[in-house]
């Protein structure tokens, strides 16, 4: 079994190692071996050159890291909560995401912009806010949500192999969570292609959707509701944009019955967009019923334990969900 901490760690050394194009910088990422540790061990290893201390200042650190990518060097910028994200938006969509449009192709801008995203525990509203709607919405960049440790290290060596800016939204509870890792997962070459889904567990009677930590709260739910004999098909979507509606849509036409389940907030989400792709396609003809999303709370994050649980999406919530799809 791998944390998907160690699964972050091992795909940034074997990246490091590949391409000495590669290199990493943010706050706390070399001497203190990262705020979450997913960099430990790079700097001894690597040095100042490529694992590099950036003071607190995301505008200036991710513009340094787009003027690299453009001179085909491959940063991979971390930042310490995709809330401070916002201080650099514009080197991410302005300079990053639209230039290889804007040059007619001459200039790639080859980027990893990643660190945790969503709700974490006790941090309150600043620092709880989900990006994946934000980002997906823009083209011109890639945007992945891995769960597994598989799904991080996998789609992090992916991404920094990609000639596009990648967004890679991690979630800060699944750090420390270990999960079992194939005999593949562990060789360097391992890859996971960027706008795959993921089936993770098959069924016939509601299909669920989610992305990062909410997939595991799905097969919590369809091992409940397997005990009343509802039979849930999860779907780990690990890529938000290029989105892979095909994978949603075919497992629509066999189970007749949606369900999506995601961190942010209802209004324009990651959910929105699954339910009105689903709906302009053909496999809304084999719909039983309406879909139905499962989303955070529409309000900022509340610092208050109860309140917070309320405000995420629980095992509970997908239960009702998706015993309202069906009716039941």
């Amino acid at each position: 079994q791998v944390t998907v901490r160690d699964a972050l760690n091992q795909a940034l050394d074997e990246e490091l190692e590949r391409d000495e194009r590669v290199f990493l910088l943010g706050e706390e990422v070399a001497q203190y071996d990262g705020a979450y540790k997913i960099s430990r061990g790079l700097w001894k290893k690597y040095g100042d050159k490529r694992v590099i201390d950036t003071p607190i200042s995301e505008m200036g650190f991710a513009g340094i890291a787009v003027g690299a990518a453009m001179v085909w060097l491959r940063p991979v910028c971390e930042f310490m909560t995709f809330n401070f994200s916002m201080q650099a938006i514009d080197q991410v969509i302005n300079s990053a995401a639209k230039t290889c449009y804007m040059s007619a192709g001459s200039i790639a801008v080859p980027i990893v912009f990643r660190g945790p995203n969503g709700a974490s525990s006790g941090v309150a509203a600043q620092h709880s806010q989900c990006f994946a709607a934000w980002y997906g919405h823009c083209p011109g960049l890639k945007v992945v949500s891995p769960w597994s440790a598989e799904d991080a290290k996998g789609l992090l060596k992916a991404s920094i192999r990609d000639d596009n800016p990648v967004v890679m939204l991690e979630n800060e509870l699944l750090y420390g969570v270990p999960f079992e890792m194939s005999e593949q997962a562990q060789s360097k070459e391992f890859v996971i292609p960027i706008g795959k889904a993921k089936i993770e567990r098959e069924g016939s009677h509601v299909t669920l959707v989610a992305h990062s930590r909410p997939v595991g709260h799905c097969l919590e739910a369809a091992a409940v509701l397997a005990k009343e004999g509802v039979e849930c098909e999860v779907i780990n979507m690990r890529t938000i944009r290029p989105l892979d509606i095909e994978t949603v849509e075919a497992s629509v036409v066999k189970t007749n019955h949606l369900v999506t389940v995601e961190g942010g907030w209802p209004q324009f989400g990651v959910g929105a967009e699954v339910c009105a792709r689903i709906m302009e396609g053909s496999a809304f003809n084999y719909l039983d019923a309406p879909a139905v999303r499962v989303t955070g709370a529409d309000v900022p994050m509340p610092y208050a334990k109860i309140l917070e649980d309320n405000c995420i999406p629980q095992v509970k919530d997908i239960v009702f969900a998706v015993k309202k799809a069906l009716n039941i």
